[in-house]
């Protein structure tokens, strides 16, 4: 099959890496797109937008980006890259100019219950407990899966939280939502109110936890297929 001429940057969100889109990569790779996968340092919003444009800029023509949970604001500030012509969110924060992390989750009287499971360490970095991951982030994957994704699992430093959005991308470039309705990690009321102010192309709602990408793959990988295709013939109209 020949390649298409777009790259797919998957951009992985907190307590995770590059790796956990391990179920989404080989159906997109099976369309003939280019894939890659970042690997952020979950140091600061600032930090991640900065290693997610430094991937983008290697990649030779338009890149679609995908971002899961955090992942949905370092693509908000990494989609300003003149080459990326589209976004994907994954259960993903999706904030706007002058809003964190933390600001938008502050506004909201109800708490998603998976919050009760974080704790910083001496150095900022933010864990889930080890014995409650599965249930908080993941309860929809079998406990093999869960337990990998638990042991495995990358901090997060609290500054990424309080890190302040500029101009997203999401204000001009065309985007896709999809929306965990048993999130425990983002309230999916939230989720949607997000998705909804940035008028997607599409928002589809799947019964799944927070780590859809691990647990409904097919469903999302689907959506990023037909987000890859609407880029690909807008891209060859200009």
């Amino acid at each position: 099959m020949k390649t298409k001429n777009l790259t797919i940057v998957l951009v992985h969100g907190a307590w995770s890496d590059g790796s956990n889109w391990r179920h989404i990569i080989p159906l997109l790779h099976k369309e003939g797109y280019k894939v890659r996968s970042v690997q952020n340092p979950l140091t600061s919003l600032e930090d991640d937008i900065q290693t997610t444009n430094d991937l983008i800029d290697a990649q030779d023509g338009k890149v679609l980006l995908v971002g899961h949970s955090y992942g949905g604001a370092v693509i908000s500030g990494a989609g300003n890259n003149d080459k990326v012509v589209g976004m994907v969110y994954v259960a993903a924060f999706a904030p706007d100019k002058g809003e964190s992390l933390g600001s938008i989750s502050a506004e909201k009287i109800e708490q998603p219950s998976g919050r009760t499971s974080i704790y910083p360490d001496s150095k900022g970095f933010l864990w889930i407990k080890y014995d409650e991951h599965h249930k908080s982030f993941c309860q929809d994957l079998d406990e093999t899966n869960a337990l990998v994704a638990s042991l495995a699992q990358k901090p997060i430093h609290s500054k990424c939280f309080v890190g302040i959005m500029g101009d997203p991308a999401w204000r001009n470039k065309p985007t896709w939502y999809q929306v965990s309705s048993n999130d425990q990690m983002i309230l999916p009321e939230t989720q949607r109110e997000m998705a909804e102010r940035m008028k997607p192309k599409k928002i589809i709602y799947l019964e799944a936890s927070h780590f859809s990408l691990a647990s409904k793959p097919q469903e999302v990988a689907q959506l990023i297929l037909e987000a890859a295709k609407s880029s690909e013939i807008s891209n060859l109209h200009r």
